[in-house]
């Protein structure tokens, strides 16, 4: 072990919460997946394996899946010729595929269509029932096929043909007159507002603010049932057949099912409410109000917080199918490599605002930062012209001291001590992005420490001799660097750094977050560790080729 291994990891640990419960929003199988759906489960993920290094007692569980029903379902699988439940089992598991790839670390896949989710539905249902906020009436409006939902009349708007869309979504409604099931929704409009405005439940703080300004009308109560012959591809309302559950009532329950409700008691009650629930920024009212609403009605906790994100674009433009603009994960992994896409989303993407994706910038991001920054430094530190011995030496305290006279080592001494607890922040805060331009900025001292003290004239040096142990020591503080990013950024690229310190040969109960936590002043003398004989090239670089329209890898 060397400096910065030398404080146990264990020092550090810190009182754990006893749960943890992060979910994505159940993605709409109407289409296959694309960027906007893996940006949502990436960021969950991350979140999701951050808590698992913080708190390594913490019982986590992470819940992702799939929304299966209703009328676009039924539109989408006629468009394919496909049965109903073919065509959601085929796009089911394309979203299966794309998560295994990108290495996300979900404890359940549910699926809207799974006989588990229909008995936590028809439960939750009798419970809404039973405590009396549920009636049947006639119901009159304008209906959004492609939204799934009634709209008011201020949530509309008229085109110059004179033909009525959705004010948020831009499409089309038709007047409906129908039988329902109504949910006494204007019963629990104060108490959301007060929800929303205790505490931070709903981050970003643009996305609160929003939902306020929807809670400013009156809410009117909302239709939870279709007739059965207009949505048939729907779980049956318990005890009337004629009526099928409204798909968002249906689909938040999903949240619950995916915990084991109505059966497992034990577990429900250990993990919710839930610790954070991350959504795009288009289905915000259905989490923001629809569901404390339904939640509060059976008398249970909204979720503890929201995490909202915004949208993609490509290249500036929205993505459409119109446009042939919808990046599909599948069609770039093979480019950028899975690990890759999401490290650029993540890096990228902010939830306040949408982010833009381009394969230029893509490129230029991965080359730059895993390839150049991160990877060239790992490949120094381990070449076998300078680490002849391939380990991770022993570091001499007075070369140490000796270094630290250079105002390189100062700035890199300075920015990996501080990078743990700035890093921690940022990931409490959600803010991927600032954790990485953390590393970045200590990625790039630690290259410049290496360039700056030129290890490469002290390659020759006889064992012993002054030149060795300073080779030894600058080898040290470099790999020690690598150690402490690749620790932090566990969560945003874990099988990258998993490489990484599988090469470094870091036992696997020395990596949770608290032993990146390094104490440069305390300098011992300490033995060297080996290297593995895992392949030091963690990135390959992407060059373009002579066209300039395709990438191709490059080892």
């Amino acid at each position: 072990m060397t400096f910065g291994r030398l404080l146990s990891c264990r020092a550090f640990a810190t009182q754990a919460k006893s749960s943890f419960y992060v979910t994505t929003p159940i993605f709409y199988v109407n289409a296959a997946p694309h960027i906007g759906h893996l940006y949502s489960a990436v960021i969950a993920d991350a979140i999701n394996r951050y808590q698992k290094i913080k708190n390594p007692g913490v019982q986590t569980f992470f819940a992702t899946g799939t929304d299966e029903h209703g009328t676009k379902i039924q539109q989408a699988a006629n468009t394919h010729k496909t049965p109903v439940s073919t065509y959601c089992d085929n796009i089911s598991n394309r979203y299966k595929e794309v998560f295994k790839l990108a290495n996300i670390s979900n404890d359940t896949f549910i699926r809207t269509t799974e006989q588990r989710h229909q008995k936590a539905v028809e439960h939750f249902w009798k419970n809404l029932h039973k405590r009396g906020h549920i009636y049947k009436a006639k119901y009159q409006g304008w209906y959004c096929v492609s939204d799934e939902t009634f709209l008011t009349e201020t949530q509309l708007k008229e085109n110059p043909d004179g033909t009525k869309v959705s004010t948020e979504s831009g499409h089309p409604v038709e007047w409906t007159e129908e039988t329902n099931y109504m949910f006494k929704m204007s019963d629990f409009q104060d108490k959301v507002a007060n929800w929303i405005e205790k505490g931070t439940k709903v981050k970003p703080k643009k996305f609160e603010k929003i939902l306020l300004d929807y809670l400013k009308e009156p809410l009117p109560d909302i239709s939870v049932s279709r007739p059965s012959n207009r949505v048939s591809w729907a779980i049956p309302v318990p005890g009337d057949d004629s009526q099928t559950v409204y798909v968002w009532l249906d689909a938040l329950v999903n949240y619950f099912s995916a915990i084991g409700y109505p059966e497992d008691n034990e577990r429900l009650k250990n993990m919710w409410p839930a610790s954070v629930q991350v959504l795009g920024k288009d289905i915000l009212k259905f989490h923001g109000i629809y569901w404390p609403a339904f939640l509060m009605a059976c008398d249970m906790e909204p979720p503890q917080q929201l995490l909202v994100h915004s949208h993609w674009t490509v290249d500036g433009q929205k993505m459409s199918k119109s446009k042939f603009n919808v990046v599909d994960p599948m069609d770039v992994c093979d480019i950028y490599t899975m690990e890759g896409l999401r490290y650029f989303l993540l890096r990228e993407g902010v939830a306040h605002n949408d982010g833009n994706y381009s394969s230029t910038k893509a490129v230029r991001i991965l080359n730059s930062e895993l390839a150049d920054t991160f990877g060239n430094l790992l490949s120094r530190g381990c070449a076998k012209s300078l680490n002849k011995s391939q380990t991770f030496p022993a570091m001499s305290p007075d070369h140490y001291n000796e270094l630290c006279k250079l105002e390189v080592t100062k700035r890199l001494i300075a920015l990996v001590e501080q990078l743990p607890e700035k890093s921690q922040q940022h990931y409490e805060d959600y803010y991927f992005y600032l954790v990485v331009d953390q590393v970045i900025a200590t990625l790039h001292a630690a290259n410049n420490f290496f360039e700056t003290c030129k290890p490469w004239e002290m390659k020759k040096a006889p064992k012993d001799s002054e030149d060795f142990h300073k080779l030894q020591t600058i080898t040290a503080i470099t790999l020690d660097t690598l150690r402490v990013c690749a620790l932090i950024l566990q969560p945003i690229l874990p099988t990258m750094t998993a490489k990484l310190l599988d090469k470094l040969n870091v036992e696997c109960d020395e990596r949770s977050f608290d032993c990146s936590r390094v104490n440069f002043t305390n300098v011992l003398k300490d033995k060297e560790t080996n290297l593995t004989n895992e392949n030091a090239v963690l990135f390959k670089r992407i060059l373009l080729d002579s066209n300039e329209n395709k990438v191709a890898s490059k080892g």
